[in-house]
């Protein structure tokens, strides 16, 4: 291609973009992709989900500013560029009846409205792919699902100087392909799982399997997957950046790394929306793009 590759991912808060996507990013920066990450939310309201720094007072008072710094070490550990969209952390509610969600947060915020400060970044930055969640935000956090929104109403305004005018929101332009992260998959689990058990080692995903047939979970169409085995130590040190969020020596890290790179080598991705011809299955979210540059 004679226009440099880029690649835009859209998240709901810092962490995410460790947890969803990581090593793919990783993968094609090595390869010489410009790659940025939107990040909807500053995370104000994540809870501190490492024990050993709960209760710190001084985290809990500058939390946004810790989550901050914790995303500028992920960034630099990933060799992407980030850019905050600014909106406030809606929270996960819990309860039974869920309380409200608090006024000012992402997910109260007016979709179209919302979608014009996404529009901006990808006028501005002119990815070719995006990728964000699916309806579901993945998992049914009202800022994932409000992610979800806002990028597939901007992957179509990006174009619509009617809606977006160019002397406002900058020039228009056309993303040619958004996708959803699909990482956390039912076929990866059960091979993950399996794997484990069948070196007599204790598997993290019992309990996950359990509740997927308790909840009868909708299984998604994975249409591509990455390779990307080499990336997944850089995708562990971006993810332990987020030290509020992530405990080093919990689940997320016990599968050892050579299993996971012999049973499940890539990470999955829904093509939800392409304006080129590509074959399915893929194993690159620019299939259809590198050779019609």
């Amino acid at each position: 291609m004679t226009d440099k590759l880029r690649l835009m991912a859209v998240h709901a808060h810092p962490d995410d973009e460790s947890s969803k996507g990581a090593a793919t990013m990783a993968k094609y920066v090595s390869e010489g992709v410009d790659v940025l990450v939107v990040t909807c939310t500053g995370g104000e309201r994540g809870s501190i989900l490492n024990p050993k720094l709960q209760g710190d007072p001084y985290i809990e008072e500058h939390i946004h500013e810790v989550r901050k710094k914790e995303m500028d070490e992920a960034r630099e550990i990933l060799g992407v560029k980030q850019e905050w969209l600014g909106f406030v952390d809606s929270g996960l509610p819990e309860g039974d009846p869920l309380p409200p969600l608090p006024e000012g947060c992402f997910a109260l915020e007016d979709v179209d409205k919302a979608a014009g400060e996404l529009v901006r970044k990808i006028r501005s930055f002119r990815p070719q792919v995006i990728t964000t969640y699916d309806e579901n935000g993945g998992y049914p956090h009202p800022d994932h699902i409000m992610t979800h929104k806002i990028t597939m109403v901007a992957f179509e305004g990006a174009a619509d100087t009617g809606k977006y005018p160019e002397d406002e929101f900058g020039p228009a332009y056309q993303p040619l392909k958004v996708y959803y992260n699909q990482g956390f998959n039912r076929p990866r689990t059960e091979a993950l799982h399996n794997a484990m058990l069948e070196r007599g080692l204790e598997s993290p995903y019992g309990d996950w399997l359990k509740r997927w047939e308790e909840f009868e979970r909708k299984e998604r169409t994975l249409t591509t997957h990455v390779p990307c085995a080499d990336f997944f130590e850089i995708r562990d040190k971006a993810l332990i950046a987020h030290a509020t969020q992530i405990d080093p020596d919990g689940g997320w890290f016990r599968v050892p790394l050579d299993l996971q790179k012999e049973v499940w080598p890539t990470e999955e991705y829904e093509l939800a929306k392409s304006l080129v011809d590509t074959s399915l299955p893929e194993d690159d979210l620019f299939a259809g793009i590198r050779d019609n540059g």
